[in-house]
């Protein structure tokens, strides 16, 4: 079996972590997986929305703490492989919002540590009843930061910060609350609420996603002036795609647009 598995099915590619037995650990397999598939989905414009999911009991739970205890024992004690190690991750994760496509994840049981970056990565995220969500590597003397700009780039900074500094979990209806997933449902609707989340992205315009994705990244870093400078630009690019006329024509008429992209 493939370590992560890929379905494609109505413009959607779900992505499916397939390692229950260590978790779905962000092993140098994993990372090198993910990061092919979204190399790969960067380049796919058939694609429409992506779903991150995982087998067994969890979602995710972070690094491979057996591989990281081998890297050390190289002679400088590890910091080479470390190094690599945290940028590929990097790497990996910041693919996620330069995709092309929105991203939804669809977590269950854990999302601990990395696997939390992961989720707080991903554009939207649902979740099921009784998922809980850590950056708990303090608990074994490993300040989690690589996660930490993920999730204070999602939730307010006290909430962060206590999470990191105390390593406590919170449940999904309390990551919700904070931002961090979307929505929580009980765990055998999170399946067909996911897909439904999806296809309702797949089913707008492409082309206008695209572009909408990319600005919303971009014009969040960036001053007010700036931002409305920038979003101001996009919009004028995006008023002369064919298919955005096709789509005020379309709803001026009331009837369905005939979208080409």
């Amino acid at each position: 079996m493939a370590i992560l598995e890929r379905h494609d099915a109505d413009a959607i590619a779900t992505l499916t972590l397939n390692a229950p037995d260590r978790l779905n650990a962000l092993s140098d397999e994993m990372l090198a997986a993910l990061q092919a598939e979204f190399d790969a989905l960067a380049e796919d414009r058939a694609t429409r929305a992506v779903i991150l999911r995982g087998t067994g009991k969890v979602f995710c739970a972070g690094h491979d703490l057996k591989q990281m205890t081998a890297g050390r024992q190289a002679e400088d004690g590890g910091k080479a492989y470390f190094k690599d190690l945290f940028d590929r991750c990097a790497q990996m994760m910041t693919s996620i919002t330069r995709l092309p496509q929105p991203v939804i994840a669809e977590v269950h049981g854990i999302a601990t540590a990395a696997g939390c970056q992961l989720v707080a990565n991903c554009d939207m995220a649902v979740a099921a009843e009784g998922t809980r969500f850590g950056v708990n590597g303090v608990n074994i003397g490993l300040f989690c930061s690589t996660p930490m700009v993920a999730l204070t780039r999602n939730i307010p900074r006290k909430q962060a910060f206590e999470m990191l500094t105390t390593g406590q979990f919170i449940p999904a209806e309390r990551a919700e609350a904070l931002g961090l997933v979307n929505r929580v449902v009980p765990h055998d609707q999170l399946e067909a609420t996911t897909r439904e989340l999806a296809q309702t992205v797949a089913g707008k315009l492409g082309a206008a996603v695209r572009i909408g994705k990319e600005a919303f990244y971009t014009q969040a870093t960036m001053d007010l002036d700036a931002a409305y400078a920038y979003a101001g630009d996009v919009m004028v690019n995006n008023m002369l795609y064919r298919d955005t006329e096709e789509g005020i024509a379309a709803f001026l008429d009331k009837r369905p647009p005939n979208w080409q992209q």
